[in-house]
């Protein structure tokens, strides 16, 4: 069969994928270093474990919040730079900025203070990370109204945005190295500066360089200013209730709160099952490897799995690409069972080909060791005294599916259903208000998984005071990573089985927008 032909005025250069890319790239580390960062608030600064989950929970309501007045605001936004593009600027420096404001605490405030600041700078934190990251998922669903482009699209950000996960694991054991760091507190303090700066240089990129919808002649955008407030309020609440009545947008919006949120419940548990149950309880022992899984995974879904879902989707269709994917990842979380055992693991560590494999890994690393001391990068080793547990990265290429194939693909979709939007209620294009809605779903479900995660660990019997864990509660602990997962992950397929907006649906649609509005969607 023939390679299908994608219009020239729907392909999107390489430079303009790069730029949407170093966007995402923002959009995943600045989550990702916050993630990290919490657990530093109970040892770099001395905050009760309850206030702690306050910090990480409060304001993600009100985040939640934020997210879709910001996709209302960018879809009726009217500037010669274009509707997002002026926010993202902005957006990516205040991000930047207030990122490192945030870790400016001192242990030697007192708990209330620290708690009232971090919680206040959280929130305005938020707002400049919404200004910039709500517009920046809007304008990737308006870059191109090609079916398979929108997938390679989203595929190419999504890879750049897993750069993210590789460097963020190895924040935790940079700032705890005293060999680094004075203390835990500077560690922060100097890790947060760079970020933000990071964050900055990367953040603006997409302003410059990527190009959306043209707007210039867009009917029926509301009027924004503070005479319109209420009148925008009944708009907004209008405009979301239109995307709530969106069939095939709340299956997508009920496949990712399922299989993202099944995912998070259970994210931490990893760390806790290698460090507790395959190494007795011996943080030495773990060692980075906690640090190594979380990287391998994020490197084998950048480079291997999204591709390998772009690809299905295009042959076979965004659906069944879905849940293709999923179906692989269920069956990774599976094999967790044995790739987490420690006597397949004791076992594998005595073929020949694994005494093998351990040698050159002994022979590199003794290799780069001086070096790594040298500049300072001596957490990056592996001590290999205590063995190397290679059965714990056999399920994650197959994990990988989860996540991998469900942002890739759920972005894309969401493109399309924008289109379908369109053409039920005319304009403007809401691209802002469906990815904050999206978007909302997602925040609120991981603040849920974080609840629910510790309800689980409790559940189990697991006492964080202990220096090790009694076998049942490790026991009930691994059924629990496995199964939990693997059944939303399920039930996800079960919600998108049905989900009828095929490749053949979307360009009938996209032909009739095409005739209604008169001239072309895009800039040529």
């Amino acid at each position: 069969m023939a390679a299908k032909v994608i219009p020239k005025k729907d392909r999107i250069p390489l430079g303009s994928k790069l730029a949407f890319g170093s966007g995402h790239f923002v959009l995943n580390l600045l989550p990702g270093a916050l993630g990290f960062f919490m657990f530093f608030l109970l040892t770099a600064f001395g905050m009760d474990p309850f206030l702690a989950g306050l910090l990480g929970g409060l304001p993600r309501l009100f985040d939640a919040i934020t997210d879709p007045i910001m996709g209302f605001i960018s879809d009726n936004t009217k500037s010669k730079y274009g509707r997002r593009r002026p926010y993202i600027f902005f957006g990516a420096i205040l991000s930047g900025i207030l990122f490192i404001l945030l870790w400016q605490l001192d242990p030697e405030n007192s708990q209330a203070y620290n708690f009232w600041f971090f919680l206040i700078m959280s929130m305005v934190f938020l707002i400049g990370n919404t200004m910039f990251a709500t517009p920046l998922v809007g304008l990737g669903y308006e870059m191109t109204s090609d079916y398979n482009e929108r997938t390679r699209l989203m595929a190419f950000s999504q890879s750049m945005g897993q750069i993210a996960w590789m460097i963020v694991p190895w924040f935790w054991v940079i700032i705890a190295d005293p060999n680094i760091f004075e203390n835990q507190a500077i560690g922060v303090r100097k890790m947060a500066t760079y970020i933000g700066v990071v964050c900055i240089v990367f953040g603006v990129i997409p302003a410059f360089f990527c190009k959306g919808i043209d707007s210039a002649n867009m009917e029926n955008r509301k009027k924004l200013s503070f005479k319109t407030l209420l009148s925008n309020l009944k708009e907004l609440f209008q405009s979301i209730a239109e995307v709530s009545r969106n069939k095939p947008f709340l299956k997508l919006c009920g496949a990712t709160f399922l299989v993202f949120n099944g995912f998070q419940i259970v994210a931490a548990f990893s760390v806790f099952i290698i460090v507790f149950y395959m190494f007795d309880g011996s943080y030495e022992g773990a060692g980075t490897w906690p640090a190594w899984f979380s990287m391998i995974s994020a490197i084998l879904t950048a480079f291997i799995v999204i591709p390998i879902v772009s690809w299905l989707s295009g042959k076979l269709g965004k659906r069944k690409a879905f849940i293709i994917s999923t179906a692989l990842s269920i069956v990774g979380y599976l094999l967790k069972w044995w790739g987490f055992d420690n006597e397949l693991n004791a076992r594998f560590n005595e073929t020949s080909f694994a005494q093998f494999m351990n040698n050159i890994v002994y022979n590199i690393f003794e290799f780069l060791n001086p070096y790594l001391d040298a500049v300072g990068m001596s957490w990056f080793s592996i001590d290999v005294s205590f063995g190397i547990p290679w059965l714990i990265f056999m399920p994650i290429p197959l994990i990988a599916f989860g996540l991998g194939g469900l942002f890739t693909l759920m972005l894309s979709m969401t493109a399309d259903v924008c289109d379908l939007d369109e053409l039920k209620n005319g304009m403007p294009r809401k691209e802002g208000t469906f990815g904050a809605v999206y978007w909302w779903m997602v925040k609120l479900g991981q603040a849920l998984a974080l609840v629910i995660g510790g309800l689980v660990l409790k559940l189990v019997g697991f006492d964080q005071n202990a220096a090790q864990q009694t076998t049942e509660t490790l026991t009930q602990l691994r059924i629990a990573d496995i199964v939990i997962p693997a059944v939303t992950a399920g039930i996800a397929i079960l919600v998108m089985w049905k989900y009828d907006l095929t490749e053949e649906k979307t360009n009938e649609i996209k032909e009739k927008l095409i005739e209604r509005r008169g001239e072309l969607t895009r800039q040529n």
